[in-house]
């Protein structure tokens, strides 16, 4: 088989899960760690279409947003050509929930022409958050990805690769996971966007970091399109310029800080 890493990763986390369990199956199936990638976190890439064949052994990887797979992401997703390619399904979120982001995945690369053999739930550092899951997936988080890519390689080669997968979610899916605000009431986060303090010097990193183009070039302060929370621009700042200021953002922030403090560990479907 091929091996080949599939990713949206805008902070990285992402990348880190795929990359170990994508290395992990090169080496055992072939001898060389040696895979393909395709980084699907820029815009220019999602604008191009990714086609495999049955030699291939695809492990794609998305963020978990509001317990889904993010909207952004279906259009993209929807044009992959599987032809019969075996795939590893894998999702990475911030400590809460992973919801029905992990069947969603499978559901649709299914749709796509894939052949689904594996998935998984991994924890990364909260895109919201420094605290939350801070640092994960950490050297453990890794352990249990190289551990699962031996698990899939063992299937691999045992020929057990006809079983329908199943994997933890609903369907239908359920809602997109929303806050709350002091009332209990739902509160919609979507139009919330970063602020740029003065300490900005214009390095436009966030501009090349931002995976759906909308921070203006000209003027690092202003948007231009969609903001979508994944925190690469608060997070890759250089000199700490950007920030949330919104009450219901800040206050759903520190819920998720309190209330999901406790380590959640990987949930793996073979």
């Amino acid at each position: 088989m091929n091996i080949n890493a599939m990713y949206f990763s805008a902070t990285g986390t992402t990348k880190k899960i795929v990359e170990a369990v994508a290395k992990k199956l090169a080496l055992e199936l072939t001898g060389a760690d040696e895979f393909k990638t395709i980084d699907f976190t820029m815009k220019p890439v999602r604008e191009q279409v990714a086609s495999f064949t049955k030699d291939d052994l695809v492990v794609i990887g998305v963020p978990v947003i509001a317990g889904r797979v993010p909207n952004v992401l279906l259009k993209y997703i929807n044009t992959i050509e599987g032809n019969g390619a075996h795939a590893v399904c894998i999702v990475l979120y911030g400590n809460r929930n992973y919801d029905d982001a992990l069947i969603e995945l499978k559901d649709l690369v299914e749709a796509d022409g894939f052949l689904p053999i594996a998935a998984g739930a991994f924890i990364g550092e909260h895109s919201f958050s420094k605290i939350l899951a801070a640092g994960r997936p950490d050297e453990k988080d890794i352990l249990v990805a190289e551990q699962f890519a031996v698990a899939i390689c063992e299937k691999i080669k045992a020929g057990d690769l006809s079983k329908v997968l199943k994997v933890n979610g609903c369907e239908p899916y359920r809602p997109y996971y929303m806050p709350i605000d002091k009332q209990g009431n739902p509160y919609d986060i979507r139009k919330v966007t970063p602020k740029t303090t003065d300490a900005c010097t214009k390095c436009n990193i966030c501009v090349d970091v931002c995976p759906m183009s909308s921070i203006d070039p000209e003027d690092p302060s202003k948007l231009i399109g969609i903001c979508i929370k994944c925190g690469a621009c608060v997070k890759l700042c250089p000199v700490s310029a950007k920030y949330y200021d919104d009450e219901g953002y800040l206050r759903h922030q520190y819920q998720l800080e309190e209330q999901f403090a406790e380590r959640r560990e990987p949930e793996l479907f073979l």
